[in-house]
């Protein structure tokens, strides 16, 4: 429940006492520019996709070695620099001043499904959104109270590489945290945010990022494309994400066996092997098979995966399953259609309690110094939620 507190609605630079007040909408360029953050224009260019060299010909007048130096912080912008950094990357002026807070880590890592198939500046897009979001996040509790982070941490040895029965256990140990009864998840993107992580979906420029999650001390942020319009998928997606934030630490970023920990987790805390294991053919059952994953509200390679982990289907009676799949082309597009994706409402609903407090969005974008546009497109959807047709 998100809920509605007498908040003091001012922002100060943090230097563990309180400063400036830079909220304030009189603000001045100077006094923007005395308070420059190095880390909001490295954020603001990886957001528009840029490298240095291609800022500094956008700006004009200014060049790639003095974007170096204003990022790495040898240097400070001047006014009229910052005023045309600003328009080059279309945010605020304000945007560039310290928020009231201790900063983020240095450098953001995230878990991504597959370093290899992304390249670095996708990446750095893809993070500087969910760096965004957290921005947003915490700007919003400015004025309403949020969901506490309530995440059970149970970290592996990064030493051993094989943890099958100690992550069945893991997963059903936060089950009970959290107090989920039996059966199926009813909705894995709001369980996430009632429990405190930040949940968005998004569309940057290119459709090799896939799911990945950010473990921000303050505020985790948990990203799920927005253009693979499979429930089944995007749900084992939040649950692979969720894994890497109970289990891994930073340091463990892009590691194979961390990939396949997570999928283990997601498999075993969206399927419980006490629950699903007697419902589970061991014989290629299609019938059945699809009436799992309209129960569980997961794939049916998923489904098949898990009947063999849990030996409950043959090697060989597995490998058919797989062949079958491909022969009909269901690895790539399954039948049984489950519907649009999960939609996440924490950002979007606690926007609207905003208004409560004598703010119209416009006001609290204002005073909080974020692009409005990138924040629109944010908190947009960004899935049809109509009933779909189908031929």
């Amino acid at each position: 429940m998100i809920k509605i507190e007498n908040r003091p609605l001012i922002r100060r630079t943090w230097t563990g006492t309180e400063t400036s007040d830079v909220n304030d909408p009189q603000l001045n360029p100077g006094e923007i520019a005395a308070l420059f953050d190095r880390s909001r224009l490295r954020m603001a260019r990886e957001l528009r996709g840029l490298t240095q060299v291609q800022l500094a010909r956008e700006a004009g007048s200014v060049t790639s070695a003095s974007v170096s130096q204003f990022e790495n912080g040898h240097a400070r912008p001047a006014t009229s620099t910052l005023r045309r950094l600003s328009v080059a990357l279309r945010v605020p002026l304000s945007f560039f001043a310290a928020p009231a807070r201790p900063p983020a880590q240095e450098q953001v890592n995230g878990f991504f499904r597959s370093l290899r198939s992304t390249s670095p500046r996708d990446r750095q897009q893809a993070l500087a959104y969910v760096q965004l979001a957290r921005e947003l996040a915490l700007e919003l509790e400015k004025f309403v109270a949020l969901p506490e982070l309530d995440l059970p941490r149970f970290l592996l040895d990064a030493e051993r590489e094989f943890y099958s029965a100690e992550i069945e256990e893991i997963a059903s140990q936060v089950r009970d945290h959290w107090k989920i009864p039996d059966g199926p998840i009813e909705n894995m993107a709001r369980l996430l945010e009632k429990s405190g992580i930040v949940v968005i979906r998004f569309r940057v420029s290119t459709e090799k990022v896939d799911a990945f999650c950010v473990d921000f001390p303050d505020r985790p942020v948990v990203a799920l494309g927005a253009d693979k319009g499979l429930r089944d998928r995007s749900r084992f997606d939040a649950a692979h994400e969720l894994g890497h934030l109970v289990m891994h630490a930073a340091a463990q970023v892009g590691d194979k066996a961390v990939e396949r920990q997570a999928n283990e987790f997601a498999a075993a805390f969206l399927m419980p092997a006490s629950d699903i294991k007697p419902e589970l053919p061991s014989r290629l059952d299609w019938p059945t098979l699809l009436r799992l994953k309209t129960k569980w509200h997961v794939s049916i390679a998923a489904l098949l995966v898990r009947a063999k982990t849990l030996d409950v289907m043959d090697e060989h009676t597995y490998a058919q399953a797989w062949k079958a799949l491909s022969v009909r082309g269901w690895r790539k597009v399954e039948p049984g259609n489950l519907g649009n994706p999960e939609v996440p409402v924490l950002l979007q609903r606690a926007v609207e309690l905003t208004k409560k407090t004598g703010f119209t969005f416009e006001e609290f974008i204002s005073r909080s110094g974020l692009p409005e546009a990138d924040i629109r497109t944010l908190l947009n959807r960004d899935i049809d939620e109509r009933p779909r047709v189908e031929f």
